[in-house]
């Protein structure tokens, strides 16, 4: 029973240290005057490759609905394009050069604050951190598939 109380102890850290980090980007975007879920597309994108709308919602969890809102938004400022996918009837979407141009200066200050504090973390931790952390939500969304969302109210 005490290890199960551990557990979950532990559990509710790592739930409030999300939290916490869910917390600071949005403060961020604040600060910035942006959407978070266009933060998170324009961070998404900023890698230079291509995706489909689906793949951006799957991967980063933003709603499809929402995700089509924001990409209208960005399509109709010039800052994303669409392209026809290679493989299927979905399209694409692809930064132009003046949503790369956009993207940098939104995602400037958010890149620095975050290589500060892993810098800073790193000097006492491992990054083996980070490989356990993507271990933890891989295994938490398996465990999640099996999750009914049932329970007893009283």
């Amino acid at each position: 029973m005490e290890e199960l109380q551990e557990l979950q102890e532990q559990i509710r850290r790592l739930v409030l240290a999300v939290n916490v980090i869910d917390g600071v980007y949005s403060k961020q975007c604040k600060a910035i005057g942006i959407k978070e879920n266009t933060l998170t597309l324009l961070y998404a994108l900023d890698d230079g490759a291509a995706y489909s709308q689906k793949e951006l919602s799957e991967k980063w969890l933003i709603p499809k609905t929402t995700l089509n809102t924001i990409v209208k938004e960005c399509v109709a400022k010039g800052y994303l394009r669409l392209e026809p996918a290679a493989h299927n009837n979905e399209k694409t979407l692809r930064l132009t050069k003046r949503g790369r141009q956009y993207a940098q200066e939104v995602l400037a200050p958010v890149y620095q604050t975050e290589q500060r504090a892993l810098a800073k973390t790193l000097t006492e931790f491992s990054p083996e951190f980070i490989i356990a952390l993507e271990a933890f939500t891989d295994t938490l969304q398996k465990e999640n598939e099996t999750f009914k969302g049932k329970s007893r109210h009283l």
